[in-house]
C-alpha cells in the first residue's frame, strides 16, 4: 500500500471511529487530522468537500463491512433465522466487550446526526438500510418466504435489531439484544408459515 493510500485510509478509519463513537457534530476536522497523524492538506486533497464528503465515505465503508459480515454469517448457517440470531449475538458480545461505549448504532447516527443536515448523507443512509433489507430479504426468499413477506420481515429485523442496540447501549446491558435475537429467530423461521 502506498504512502498516499495509507494517509487516505488513516483519515477514513479515524473519522469513522470518531463519527461512530462521539457523533458527527462533536467531531471536528482538526481532531481527525490530529488523531490520524496526517497533514491537513491530505484531508482536503482526498476530501475537497470536507466533513460531509468524509462522512459519506465512512457511511459507505460501514455499509460494506456490515454487508460482508451479514453474508459471512448467512453462509455459515442453514437458515436465515439461525444466521440472524448469530449476527445479533455476536453484536451483543462485541458491544459488551467494548464496555457499551465506542460506537453509536447506525440508525441513531444516521437519523439524529446526518439526515437532518445533509440530503446527500440522508440518501446514503437510506441506501444502507435498503442494502441491509435486500440482503436479508434475499436469504428469506431462499428459505421459501414469499417476496412481500420477506421484505416486511427484513424491515422488522433491522428495526428491532437497531432499536435493541440503542436500548442495550443506554442500559449498558446486552440482554435487550439477546432478547431481540430470540424473538427475531422465531419470527424469521415462522415467516414462511404466516404469509
Amino acid at each position: 500500500m502506498s504512502e498516499k493510500s495509507n494517509a487516505r485510509e488513516s483519515i477514513v478509519s479515524t473519522a469513522a471511529r470518531l463519527f461512530f463513537s462521539q457523533g458527527y457534530h462533536a467531531t471536528g476536522l482538526n481532531q481527525i487530522i490530529k488523531e490520524s497523524s496526517t497533514p491537513k492538506g491530505s484531508l482536503y486533497h482526498y476530501f475537497p468537500q470536507g466533513k460531509e464528503e468524509l462522512a459519506h465515505e465512512c457511511i459507505q465503508k460501514a455499509n460494506e463491512h456490515i454487508l460482508q459480515t451479514f453474508e459471512k454469517t448467512f453462509a455459515a448457517h442453514d437458515n436465515t433465522g439461525d444466521a440472524i440470531q448469530r449476527f445479533i449475538h455476536d453484536l451483543a458480545h462485541e458491544t459488551e466487550a467494548a464496555g457499551f461505549t465506542g460506537f453509536l448504532p447506525f440508525s441513531f447516527w444516521a437519523a439524529v446526526e446526518t439526515s437532518c443536515i445533509s440530503q446527500q448523507l440522508r440518501i446514503a443512509c437510506q441506501g444502507v438500510f435498503a442494502d441491509w433489507q435486500d440482503v436479508i430479504k434475499k436469504h428469506l426468499i431462499l428459505d421459501g418466504v414469499g417476496e412481500e413477506k420477506a421484505r416486511e420481515t427484513a424491515l422488522l429485523i433491522i428495526s428491532l435489531m437497531e432499536g435493541a442496540l440503542i436500548i442495550s447501549l443506554t442500559n449498558q446491558d446486552k440482554q435487550p439484544l439477546l432478547t431481540a435475537a430470540e424473538y427475531l429467530s422465531v419470527v424469521t423461521k415462522n415467516a414462511k408459515q404466516i404469509q
